[in-house]
């Protein structure tokens, strides 16, 4: 059900540290305008819904399907939101959630932690956030890593995210770091818009001074939940297990940790992290996930990057068909979820297919 594409024995050692432990689950929510560009994202169909992705996934996460949500689940052009992935598995297996607000246009209509962040401008402008709010959330992130590890010292903590249009500032924050990025992000579209993301990330980069440091960079052309993530791994990383749920943006992040503390000079174990994603993600034909994971080497260490296996070629649900043909591939830690499952109650493919077709049988109503 685990695949290890990288950093294979790294990848088995946290894997058989962790196994049969429950994890704690944070997902960070966040915004960039660069999220409304249109066709930029297919999480949500048009640039109106994909102001309220964030708000519906984390809704929908904590409830489960409700008969009057607040936000519903946008639609989408194909396919059905990872979040029913992951409830699937918050709700079948028990993981505490913690929700986190780092800058969005409206407040979820769930319990969230508000880290008094804001959302970010295009990236385009290279002027993404203001550089006092980029230490802010990052010192945000360390607090709540550090708070959120004290009690899990032989578990791990699952760091996932909501960011419309965050594969894009993750394009940039890798090109920015030095990383060969071009060509190799997912989207969630079958075929990744790599010359649109590409275009945008250079009109950024364009408009930003060559000598940056990390937190400068987030500032010119990232988003709010990219240092949070960063900060929280780093500090959970010196009491616990990490698993960066998600594939390009989490590798933007672990870039960023790279970076932060290198420049910085803080304390972490980068033995402790992994990136968890899934097989829609490592193996998308139109990106090139493992290439970028190898590719972070040139800084200072490959991540392992794990995946689960789970497939939904035999799911009687079109819209779960759907990711078989590339539509959506993973978000709102998905991957890292299913891989949890796995790890703790030994889930399996068929109890993963139930479970989550369960839960869309219940949206539907």
């Amino acid at each position: 059900m685990i695949h290890i594409y990288t950093q294979i024995e790294q990848g088995e050692e946290w894997l058989g540290r962790y196994r049969a432990s429950l994890p704690l689950f944070a997902c960070v929510l966040g915004f960039t305008e660069t999220g409304l560009i249109p066709g930029i994202s297919a999480a949500g169909r048009t640039p109106e819904d994909r102001k309220y992705t964030a708000c519906a996934d984390a809704e929908f996460l904590y409830f489960g399907a409700q008969e009057e949500a607040v936000y519903p689940l946008p639609p989408l052009a194909a396919g059905a939101s990872p979040v029913l992935i992951s409830r699937a598995v918050v709700e079948g297996i028990n993981i505490p959630v913690y929700l986190f607000n780092a800058g969005l246009p409206q407040a979820p209509a769930v319990p969230v932690i508000d880290l008094g962040g804001a959302i970010a401008k295009c990236l385009s402008q290279g002027a993404a956030m203001p550089i006092a709010q980029v230490h802010h959330l990052f010192k945000q992130g360390l607090l709540w890593g550090s708070k959120l590890s004290a009690d899990i010292q032989q578990s791990y903590l699952i760091v996932g995210e909501c960011v419309v249009g965050g594969t894009t500032t993750a394009l940039a924050i890798l090109t920015g770091l030095g990383i060969e990025a071009v060509g190799k992000v997912n989207s969630s579209h079958p075929v990744c818009n790599h010359e649109q993301k590409w275009a945008v990330v250079q009109a950024g980069l364009e408009k930003m001074p060559n000598s940056l440091d990390p937190l400068e960079l987030v500032a010119a052309v990232g988003d709010p939940m990219q240092v949070v993530v960063a900060g929280m791994a780093i500090a959970a990383s010196r009491r616990c297990g990490v698993m960066l749920a998600g594939g390009t943006q989490m590798l933007a992040v672990y870039g960023l940790i790279q970076a932060i503390a290198k420049t910085y000079s803080l304390s972490w174990q980068p033995e402790a992290v992994v990136v968890g994603t899934t097989r829609w993600v490592a193996e998308d034909p139109t990106g090139g996930t493992v290439d970028l994971a190898l590719s972070l080497g040139k800084n200072s260490g490959i991540p392992p990057l794990i995946a689960t296996q789970l497939s939904f070629a035999n799911s009687r649900y079109p819209q779960l068909q759907a990711y078989e043909q590339g539509f959506v591939k993973e978000g709102m830690g998905a991957g890292a979820a299913c891989i949890a499952a796995h790890l703790s109650q030994d889930w399996q493919q068929e109890q993963l297919l139930a479970a989550i077709e369960d839960q869309l049988q219940r949206l539907n109503g």
